[in-house]
């Protein structure tokens, strides 16, 4: 998988946002984690949601891979419903091995 794979043209520019920094982290395994979820979901997240993506977008790359692999406990402010759907997303779309 190479980056981004949907059109930003019918989003918001909040949502355009947010995808392009799901895809430009920093680190290579963080982009293919958000930004292949945020690929799938940003035109579906109600604002709430968005929110709360927000708020993970914000944690440092290596902190947030943790809690997603499951390496590290997560803090319950930030285990919600949308860090639950990037879990059970990539538990439910592994990342093909070249």
């Amino acid at each position: 998988m190479s980056g981004l794979s949907r059109t930003s043209e019918d989003l918001s520019p909040r949502r355009r946002r947010m995808l392009y920094h799901s895809w430009h982290r920093g680190t290579r395994e963080m982009d293919l984690l958000l930004g292949r979820f945020v690929d799938a979901n940003i035109a579906d997240l109600a604002d709430e949601e968005l929110d709360e993506l927000d708020t993970l977008m914000e944690v440092e790359d290596k902190t947030l891979f943790a809690w997603i692999i499951g390496q590290d406990p997560v803090p319950s402010e930030k285990a919600g419903p949308v860090f639950e759907r990037i879990v059970r997303f990539h538990r439910d779309n592994p990342i093909a091995a070249d």
